[in-house]
């Protein structure tokens, strides 16, 4: 019997307000990304039909911007851990922010934005290392099709939806952190959690929202609130 089958099973459900703290601009917050851009122009399928360069151009800085980051106190806790707990992260986060600081079992539902994926057919479980910040239009896949950020976008299925449900409902305690829980199908996710399970949510804005019975709400930034949790749950 493995080690891990012995401990308690935690799994992490982080989302923008996660980076946010890291300096990575959210998408929906004052001054956040969509302030800039249209939803329609750089996060659809048709926007990629209609226009790949910008597309391109603008996950091209992002991705500039993510390598500049720096995980924050709030990714290293939830390392920290894994010396005690079975930790799977479930990230709604493009950025690779977990992985550098160290967790061992990352599963992102949106994408990598470090990584890119072929545009032609029948390919989409096909990913593809992005060396350095910059995506370029003659990045081609082996079958000749040009290669797209490996990012989930508006309109698109999210194909790791179901591994996630899974992982959600072995879970023994689910710490959900930075995430509004008002994108879906992702906000669903909160439901498959088991009911002898502790669940704890961690966000500024904890007691205005609407949380299922039994939530043990935090309110504190990804930082403070990860702090105070892992002190609880390490003592």
């Amino acid at each position: 019997m493995f080690l891990s089958e012995l401990m308690q099973k935690i799994v992490v459900f982080s989302g923008a307000g996660m980076s946010a703290e890291s300096g990575i601009q959210t998408f929906r917050d004052h001054g956040g990304l969509w302030e800039h851009y249209r939803v329609e122009d750089v996060a659809t399928p048709e926007a990629w039909k209609r226009d790949p360069e910008l597309v391109t151009q603008f996950y091209n800085q992002r991705r500039k911007q993510i390598i500049e980051t720096s995980p924050n106190e709030a990714h290293l806790l939830i390392q920290r851990l894994e010396s005690r707990y079975d930790v799977t992260v479930i990230t709604q986060n493009i950025d690779d922010l977990h992985e550098r600081v160290g967790s061992q079992k990352v599963l992102h539902l949106h994408g990598n934005i470090r990584f890119s994926k072929s545009s032609g057919p029948n390919q989409e479980h096909t990913y593809y290392p992005i060396q350095g910040w910059e995506l370029k239009a003659e990045d081609r896949c082996p079958e000749g099709y040009r290669l797209r950020p490996h990012v989930v976008w508006f309109g698109e299925q999210v194909p790791m939806l179901e591994a996630a449900a899974t992982i959600i409902a072995q879970a023994d305690q689910l710490i959900i952190i930075g995430t509004s829980l008002r994108v879906y199908p992702a906000a669903a996710l909160i439901h498959e959690v088991s009911k002898h399970s502790a669940v704890y949510l961690i966000d500024p804005n904890a007691n205005e929202m609407n949380l299922p019975f039994g939530v043990q709400a935090i309110k504190e930034t990804a930082v403070g609130g990860m702090s105070l949790l892992y002190k609880q749950l390490t003592s």
